[in-house]
């Protein structure tokens, strides 16, 4: 490869949108911007008590164009500009959002721009547990188990849930919305200039895991299905079209409208979208029967499987096991937990009480200092916590927590449960409780593992990226002592980013395959947790206790 190569990976998380220009030669970072959700960052259209959490399209139409613009600005400019071959978009999942038949999101068109239903329905919104469960009950009437390979249990962080629990809310977003678009699936499909919903490439990502698509069913299950068990469903499978493509695929060029706005070239290639999880596991440099674990707000635990190794073997109680999901000619497996660090933000945030409501009527400093305090306090909150839990002792009888504040994604969806902390006393202070939250989620990834292993696909190694995975070593240090299993993080920063920019690089033709991306691309591992061999029997213990707790709450 003699001339520049550059490429873009945009990575829309939870909470901000990050953009990153790398060189398709070595994987070198060359710039990065972040962008935070201004409608987002107000909590507008979310109600956290009826779990319903809606974003703006705005918000990532804004950032899409503001981080790219940035990240070249920083990289050096037109020079730089000329050279971008690629970009590629990994999103949060499932992110869904009625559309017309011009694929424009509802809330986009007049009279719908406040209207929380109109706008994406972020993957933790669990406002349809109802729908998830009668499509559960639903799926049990037919002959083929339309839920064989979403590992057995639909889910209210899904596709199908989402749409009919929208579709019967709102009389208006029903008579409007043509079809139910992916969040990764229309990002692609703008930066096109799609026209019309039937030229929208839906990645096979979104689809296999989220949606019920299967090669086994030559698409997704029949209209009979879905109709069957609400009228409101009818003729939606065949707005999504049965065919799907994996990531590696072009999904078109850039607009001569978004090549104006970001001053790029309209040979630029766009690639087929995926979750943010799929290709942070690529850009971590995932490997077969290796855990890859991305740890931010929640998990997502990605695996590959040779196809011949799961040859007529479904595995229950995950997310999906899905051909070429995240490297193509390999099954996806997938599952994870749906809070992680949601949940110190939590117990951080419900420590903050008298910061963020009392320090402010101060009478003692002025506005500006005691605002310069909250912030610095609160940043202060959970490293503190963790270097204290750190020092305390191992115990049997300390305080012991469940870690299902949002839900339990994985193993066997449930998103009715709900958390718990017990063996509280007058002796239990803030350190106390966060080793108990902090163990409830290692107790939690390793319910994980144990179900993988207990079906037949071995986890022989982990593999930590994301936020927390960075920035905690006391978590990771638990993780290896729990899991009884090293666990090696690795040393990319913005891993989903670079995930997406090796997938660009492979939909421009740079490589052949998304392994060789890889290999060039990837910078392997910085650090590497191993297990305390001392603490195996007293974790074991505890997490035996985490399962005996879980199964009362569950009852």
């Amino acid at each position: 490869m003699s001339a520049d190569h550059f490429v873009i990976g945009v990575d829309y998380g939870t909470d901000s949108v990050r953009s990153v220009i790398v060189d398709a030669r070595n994987g070198k970072e060359l710039a990065s911007s972040v962008f935070n959700y201004p409608r987002w960052q107000q909590g507008s259209y979310c109600n956290a008590a009826q779990n319903q959490f809606r974003q703006h399209p705005l918000d990532y139409v804004e950032g899409l164009e503001q981080t790219i613009k940035d990240c070249i600005k920083k990289a050096g400019g037109a020079p730089i500009a000329s050279a971008i071959k690629a970009i590629s978009v990994d999103t949060t999942g499932s992110t869904p959002v009625a559309v017309n038949e011009f694929g424009v999101p509802l809330s986009l068109v007049p009279g719908f721009e406040n209207n929380p239903n109109a706008m994406f329905v972020l993957w933790k919104d669990h406002t349809s547990v109802k729908e998830a469960g009668e499509i559960n009950a639903h799926a049990e009437k037919f002959d083929i188990n339309y839920l064989q390979y979403v590992g057995g249990i639909y889910s209210s962080e899904w596709f199908w849930a989402k749409l009919l629990h929208i579709l019967r809310a709102d009389k208006h977003v029903k008579k409007a919305c043509q079809s139910w678009v992916e969040h990764c699936d229309w990002i692609p499909f703008l930066l096109t200039g799609g026209k019309h919903i039937s030229q929208m490439k839906r990645g096979r990502c979104s689809a296999g895991h989220k949606a019920l698509w299967s090669a086994a069913f030559d698409g997704y299950p029949p209209d009979e299905f879905f109709t069957s068990l609400d009228p409101l469903l009818k003729g939606y499978t065949t707005t999504l079209l049965k065919d799907t493509y994996t990531s590696d695929q072009s999904a078109g060029t850039l607009s001569e409208e978004w090549a104006q706005k970001l001053g790029l070239s309209t040979n630029v290639i766009i690639g087929v979208g995926a979750f943010d999880a799929h290709m942070g596991a690529v850009g971590g440099q995932i490997e077969p029967y290796h855990l890859s674990k991305v740890m931010g707000t929640s998990t997502c635990d990605m695996l590959v499987v040779p196809k011949a190794d799961l040859e007529g073997k479904l595995i229950k109680g995950i997310c999906g096991q899905v051909d070429g999901s995240i490297i193509p000619g390999m099954i996806g497996l997938e599952a994870g937990q749906s809070a992680f660090g949601d949940t110190y933000a939590w117990f951080r945030n419900l420590l903050s009480w008298p910061l963020n409501d009392l320090l402010l009527q101060s009478s003692l400093i002025d506005e500006k200092t005691a605002a310069a305090l909250k912030d610095e306090l609160a940043a202060q909150i959970i490293p503190e916590l963790s270097r204290q839990a750190a020092l305390l002792p191992l115990e049997e009888n300390a305080e012991l927590a469940i870690d299902w504040l949002n839900g339990r994604r994985t193993p066997d969806a449930n998103q009715l449960l709900k958390g718990a902390i017990s063996g509280l006393s007058l002796g239990s202070d803030a350190p106390r409780v966060f080793r108990a939250l902090a163990e409830a989620t290692c107790f939690g990834a390793k319910s994980i593992v144990d179900r993988f292993n207990s079906e037949g696909v071995p986890v022989k190694g982990l593999i930590g990226i994301g936020g927390v995975a960075k920035k905690s070593p006391y978590i990771m240090q638990m993780m290896a002592d729990v899991m009884q299993m090293p666990i090696r993080i690795h040393q990319f920063e913005h891993t989903c980013a670079l995930g997406a920019a090796m997938f660009a690089a492979t939909a421009a033709g740079i490589y052949p395959n998304v392994e060789e991306a890889m290999a060039a691309m990837g910078g392997g591992f910085d650090k590497e947790y191993f297990p305390d061999q001392q603490k195996a029997a007293l974790y074991q213990l505890r997490y035996q206790q985490y399962v005996n707790l879980g199964k009362y709450i569950e009852q």
